[in-house]
């Protein structure tokens, strides 16, 4: 069984980014009223152009039952909750044509997550409803979908 551990930005990293309002801010805008934290995900599209979607997912609990991950080639994913409720992040490490080793991060509220081009992850998994997300992802030609489906599932949990 893989226990989920908590979603930081150090351990975050080989796979993507950690977005969140942590420290201080690198610039007060808005005649002071707000402050920006500049710059937090390292976008990457191969080709076509950044898109934002909307993602309504089932929410799903543990111990979560994995199947299958994926990856997107030519282009990161970003996934921002459109709720105040953790959600459970599955990434495997990379291993040329198929995943390696898989590890699982629990987000806080108020956490969102920019995955790298061409990592291994699982699918949107909400913890609670309603499981809205926005999706910031590349929209172009081409194929841009790898999948990898375990012989034997893993558990989460």
């Amino acid at each position: 069984m893989i226990a989920p551990r908590p979603l930081t930005a150090e351990a975050f990293r080989p796979f993507g980014d950690v977005l969140e309002a942590t420290g201080e801010p690198d610039r007060i805008i808005n005649q002071g009223l707000c402050g920006r934290f500049h710059d937090r995900a390292r976008l990457d599209f191969g080709d076509g152009r950044a898109g934002v979607s909307i993602f309504e997912a089932k929410p799903r609990s543990l111990p979560y039952r994995l199947e299958m991950v994926e990856r997107h080639p030519a282009g990161s994913q970003a996934f921002v909750p459109m709720s105040h409720a953790p959600f459970l992040v599955i990434v495997a490490e990379g291993a040329g044509a198929r995943p390696g080793p898989v590890h699982a991060f629990l987000s806080e509220p108020g956490q969102a997550i920019n995955l790298l081009r061409g990592t291994w992850h699982g699918v949107l998994t909400p913890l609670h409803a309603p499981g809205l997300f926005a999706v910031i992802d590349r929209i172009g030609d081409g194929a841009n979908l790898e999948e990898h489906w375990y012989d034997h599932p893993l558990t989460i949990g």
